[in-house]
């Protein structure tokens, strides 16, 4: 898979390249040092992942993601910062980041990166236990005016729960085929990119059941 770093910390951005790069399956395309170069370097190359930190010279992280999804929707950004402020997580999540991870959890970042490859999105235990306080659900939304049928309805709440495409099978007593169908009809009547924004919805709009 092909990355970009982008980190102001010089000495944070080549000790990350360093790492990425002790594993054959990873390959740093670039290194940037601000929002404006991550965009830039999308822009010449656009990676499979890019890296980025938040708090940067100038603008932020966030911006530069904001950007950047809205042209190359299929670009997967995973955060790395110190810093765990809800207001960060809940602008992360709303712009279909894959992943948000804390520095300190280093030994996470390359397990991290194939998640995101393999199509999963990846937050910190940390950040995980925000979420639902973070996105406080509103109670009232009618899922079967949206046309979501009684199965779907399932398949949301164990989205929002976490559960993998497998485990879902599972549970319900499905085909992994018959839950990703399910799945990509979900997200085509709510009008949505991913399984992430798919949870956050959950939690915003209210358990289907209320």
């Amino acid at each position: 898979m092909n990355v970009i770093i982008i980190d102001d910390d010089r000495l944070v951005a080549l000790s990350l390249k360093t790492i990425l790069e002790s594993d054959p399956a990873i390959s740093v395309q670039a290194v940037g040092s601000s929002a404006a170069q991550a965009i830039q370097l999308c822009r010449t190359s656009l990676p499979d992942i890019l890296l980025m930190d938040i708090r940067m010279e100038g603008r932020t992280g966030l911006e530069a993601g904001e950007e950047l999804l809205a042209s190359y929707p299929e670009l997967k950004i995973l955060f790395l910062t110190t810093f765990s402020d809800d207001e960060y997580i809940v602008r992360a999540l709303h712009m279909g980041a894959k992943g948000y991870l804390l520095k300190q959890n280093y030994e996470s970042i390359v397990p991290s990166l194939k998640a995101i490859q393999m199509g999963q999105s990846v937050f910190g235990g940390e950040i995980v236990q925000k979420i639902p306080d973070l996105l406080q659900p509103a109670v009232g939304f009618d899922y079967q005016k949206a046309g979501i049928l009684p199965k779907e309805e399932e398949i949301i709440k164990l989205v929002a729960e976490g559960l993998s495409n497998k485990e879902i099978s599972q549970t319900l007593y499905l085909s992994e085929g018959t839950v990703r169908n399910y799945l990509s009809s979900i997200l085509e009547k709510l009008e949505l990119r991913d399984r992430t924004q798919l949870a956050i919805f959950y939690y915003q709009k209210g358990n289907p059941h209320s």
